[in-house]
């Protein structure tokens, strides 16, 4: 019995498996299609039997409700999954912005939401009336009959539904990506049957689904690579950043550079040198009067608006070489600038035409109105002809007063330069609408190419020339070269605008097609359709200009390589040991040796460094310790020590307090000066080519840095507290102090001595062995001092009685003088005296430290002494905070300025180029352009060979 429960279980459990997989079925179905599977399940043959109508009835009605919650929780479920997962993708996938046309936004799936709720609530309200049926459906065959048509209805309520929101989302303009949205609308709507889906639509259905898997994995695929592109770009900017971090150089890629480019740039190196013949390289030079249209023909070259424009005032006031060349995009950049100007944009055309002007303005310097200063830029442009041209100022007959007195022969002078090059081709302009008359620049051009070979002749304005002209012939004779004294290769005429500078250039060249197309004088075939407009103009001046170059590069190059081998030659022969340093490795050089010099300032030992300091300061404080202190205070003591002592006190303070801070300060200006001149002069491989440089380095440097403000107060208090010290502790302070005083007093007796001997003359030595003999005035001055020494008076200022006894003693003698000349006499023989005795006490003192220092620093005899001793102590004191002050921060702000210097010197080549100079400097200089100039060129002619 339980083995038959046990099957019958087992049976009933497989059987309800099976009817949860044909449940998952139907709902997946129902989704894709709105048709319902419960109709369509396989009958048990087992129950057939039992089934009755009210329970086919009952099925129908639940299979209508599951399709009602099916319907809405797959509809609002589903919508706002894919809201989710698309929303996902978005922010994970790089550049995602094109899904946006892919799929519908948040507020088409609210609206299409908002159609599906509403379907959900009519639903609920049809099927309201049905729900009694499912009580009483047994109960009668006719309520059951009424129970399926109402289920049809709710079947065809759904379908115009589905169409519905089907049409709403159209007129919404939800359109997928046009593969997805083909799918989709080939999807097979839901028709109301009561049999089995065909088999076709099934199959249709499936394929569709697989095409759109496929097309979901391509997708993937398509974002799998860019986040591998994106990863990859990521991993190398790392790479860089890291690189940067670390102070190393990007590897720099090297890019192709164009023939023109390559040209362009020997044409640069060439640039204000003009090495003979060797340095007439071709170009074109553009020349013409002023108003004639230069400016204009070279825009029309190169098809944009790019140079400044007057109102009847020059514009052209120096030399614009412009290098054309082929390229993607339609820009012009200067050559030492990194900024490319975009020509389609008009704002980028002002901000050119502005620094054009700008440059020129500032190449005119010391009042002159035109400059030979080259201002070179780069044009590049899809079509553009590959040619360099130099456009040069208009040449003028009259110069105003505004112009400075030589404009006009300096004009001349710079045309005449760049057309004496006998590989340059001259493009002359002739304004057509003036009379041939006024013309100046014709006869300046048959002067420097009289044969013709290398000019081109171009007719302006012929618009203008043909409405004013009464004789048409006058222009074909112009263009047939039998009007002008001058020959040409080629006579071409133009028509550059109409007088209006915001003209753009393709308008103009519009103007010109119709003028040229329309006017009777060229329609009538008085002149080829060759020498018309500037576009063929432009062809003809580059053809003109290649076959130049191809001719004459190659005898340029072997021009240059004689050169380099001779300008080698004499630097082997002059300088054999030597290398080959021009002014900005010498520069170099010389700047990192004084920064290493300046480097040793700080690492001086300490007593070095006071020792220097003490000497410099003795030496600014001698004269007035010697003359301000101690004479007076002697002198007006007259041998009181009391007296003595007090008028040194008072000086001493009054010193410390106005006078030795200051001088301080400048004698520790001095010591590094003396310093650094010293250290200048150790180096031992010094290069005598640079020490001016580094000589003029070191005096600027030294003539800005400024001594620290607080640095003075500093030392204030620390002098004054060493003054106030008057006990000398030790004998070698006091042996110190006394060799101090000997020195100051044998220093001062020896100018004392010099003095009185100019005063009187030569002595009896200098007369009988160098038989030198006295003046006049010092045989007086002789007199004079022999009777103020028989006077024997120690005062420093004679009294009257004094001064009447010695004048009546020489009267008697024959010497007449005044009372102030036997002043300055007794002056300087008072101070020698004076000085002697000193020596003499200097001399005792030196040996009474015993005394001193059993007396308790209270004995007046050596006073002297301790003054000299506080003197020396209180340099000593200066000297140690001038050496610290030096060590902490004044040796560090002199080597900021001096690199402020070196770096101002390097930004001023006219400076180096007077404080570096020479024949070796020269040499260098020429050779290392010479080298540029031919290695530029054999990498041209390289270029033009493989290009032929």
């Amino acid at each position: 019995m339980s083995r038959i429960l046990h099957n019958r279980i087992r049976s009933s459990l497989k059987k309800s498996a099976a009817w949860s997989c044909v449940d998952k079925r139907a709902v997946a179905f129902s989704i894709w299609t709105g048709k319902s599977m419960l109709l369509y399940k396989p009958i048990d043959p087992i129950h057939i039997p039992r089934r009755k109508y009210g329970m086919l009835v009952a099925r129908a009605l639940r299979g209508v409700l599951k399709i009602r919650y099916l319907l809405l929780g797959g509809a609002v479920g589903g919508g706002m999954t894919l809201n989710k997962k698309y929303a996902e993708w978005k922010d994970g996938l790089p550049d995602m912005g094109w899904l946006n046309e892919l799929l519908p936004n948040n507020e088409q799936w609210d609206r299409f939401t908002t159609t599906l709720i509403n379907a959900k609530e009519r639903i609920g309200d049809q099927l309201q009336i049905g729900r009694p049926l499912k009580l009483t459906l047994n109960a009668d065959p006719r309520i059951r009959d009424a129970g399926l048509e109402r289920a049809a209805e709710i079947r065809a309520w759904l379908e115009k539904r589905y169409e519905d929101a089907v049409a709403a989302a159209a007129a919404n303009n939800i359109e997928p990506a046009p593969k997805i949205a083909n799918n989709l609308q080939s999807r097979p709507a839901p028709t109301p049957t009561n049999g089995r889906g065909s088999a076709e639509d099934s199959n249709a259905y499936e394929k569709r689904v697989h095409a759109l898997q496929e097309e979901v994995l391509a997708l993937q695929a398509r974002y799998q690579r860019e986040l591998q592109r994106l990863e990859q770009e990521n991993r190398e900017l790392r790479q860089q950043n890291m690189l940067l971090k670390q102070g190393r150089q990007l590897p720099v890629r090297k890019m192709k550079r164009s023939l023109i480019d390559m040209y362009s740039a020997v044409l640069d190196e060439l640039a204000g040198w003009e090495a003979g013949e060797a340095g007439r390289l071709p170009r074109v030079v553009v020349v013409g009067d002023q108003s004639a249209g230069k400016t204009s023909v070279l825009e029309m070259i190169a098809q944009a608006r790019i140079f400044p424009r007057g109102a009847g005032e020059m514009c052209t006031r120096a030399p614009v070489k412009v290098t054309l060349s082929e390229g993607p995009y339609h820009v012009a950049q200067f050559r030492d600038s990194s900024r490319e100007f975009d020509l389609n944009k008009e704002s980028d055309l002002a901000d050119l035409r502005k620094e054009v002007e700008l440059r020129m303005r500032n190449s005119v310097r010391g009042g002159r109105t035109v400059s030979a200063e080259a201002i070179a830029m780069s044009v590049k442009g899809p079509g553009l002809p590959r040619m360099v041209l130099v456009d040069l100022p208009g040449v003028i007959s009259t110069q105003t007063v505004d112009m400075a007195s030589d404009t006009r022969d300096a004009i001349k002078q710079m045309t005449k330069t760049y057309m004496d090059n006998p590989n340059a081709i001259i493009l002359c302009i002739q304004d057509g609408s003036v009379d041939a008359e006024r013309s100046n620049v014709t006869d300046l051009v048959a002067s420097c190419d009289p044969s013709g070979k290398r000019t081109i002749f171009v007719l302006t304005k012929v618009d203008l020339a043909e409405e004013n002209l009464a004789n048409p012939n006058r222009i074909r004779r112009i263009l047939e070269g039998k009007l002008f004294p001058m020959k040409a290769l080629g006579y071409y005429a133009v028509v550059t605008g109409r007088s209006r500078k915001d003209d753009s250039i393709q308008s103009i060249r519009e103007y010109e097609e119709r003028f040229f197309r329309s006017s009777k004088l060229f329609k009538d075939g008085l002149v080829t359709p060759s020498q018309v407009t500037t576009r063929n103009l432009s062809l003809a001046v580059a053809e003109c200009f290649w076959r130049m170059v191809r001719a004459t590069v190659e005898q340029q190059a072997d021009a240059f390589k004689a050169m380099r081998f001779n300008l080698e030659t004499e630097w082997k022969n002059t300088f054999p040991r030597q290398r080959e340093l021009d002014r900005d490795e010498l520069f170099e050089r010389a700047r990192a040796e004084l920064l290493d010099q300046a480097a040793e300032l700080s690492a001086m030992p300490a007593p070095a460094w006071e020792r220097t300091l003490q000497a410099a300061l003795w030496a600014k404080a001698a004269e007035r310790v010697f003359a301000g202190i101690y004479l007076p205070a002697a002198a007006a003591a007259c041998d009181d020590l009391d007296k003595f002592n007090t008028a040194v006190d008072i000086k001493l303070r009054e010193w410390a307090e106005r006078e030795l801070p200051a001088q301080s300060v400048r004698a520790g200006r001095e010591a590094l000066r003396d310093e650094f001149a010293a250290l200048m002069a150790r180096a031992p491989d010094a290069d005598p080519v640079y020490e001016p440089l580094k000589r003029a380095a070191v005096e600027e440097a030294l003539r800005r840095h400024c001594w620290e403000e607080r640095a003075q107060d500093v030392l204030r208090v620390l002098q004054l507290n060493a003054l106030q010290d008057r006990c000398v502790a030790s004998r070698a302070h006091w042996d110190s102090a006394v060799a101090l005083m000997e020195q100051a007093l044998g220093e001062r007796l020896s100018a004392v001595e010099k003095e009185l001997k100019a005063l009187t003359g030569p002595g009896w030595k200098e007369r009988w062995l160098y038989w030198q003999s006295a003046s006049e005035e010092q045989r007086r001055r002789a007199e004079v001092r022999a009777e103020l020494e028989r006077g024997g008076s120690r005062r420093p200022n004679l009294a009257h009685d004094e001064l009447v006894a010695a004048r009546d003693n020489l009267r008697r003698r024959g010497v007449e003088v005044d009372n102030d000349y036997i002043r300055e006499t007794w002056s300087p023989l008072y101070l020698k005296n004076f000085l002697q005795s000193a020596q003499a006490r200097a001399r005792d003192c030196k040996k009474s430290f015993y005394l001193y220092s059993q007396q308790n620093e209270t004995g007046k005899e050596c006073c002297e002494v301790v003054m000299f001793w506080r003197v020396e102590s209180t340099l000593r004191t200066t000297a140690n905070a001038l050496r610290q002050q030096i060590g902490n921060r004044e040796a560090a702000r002199l080597d900021r300025e001096l690199r402020e210097v070196l770096d101002e010197m390097a930004a001023d080549p006219e400076l180096k180029k007077k404080l570096l100079s020479g024949r070796r400097v020269e040499l260098a200089e020429e050779l290392k352009r010479v080298r540029q100039v031919q290695e530029k060129l054999e990498e041209f002619i390289e270029a033009l060979s493989k290009e032929k």
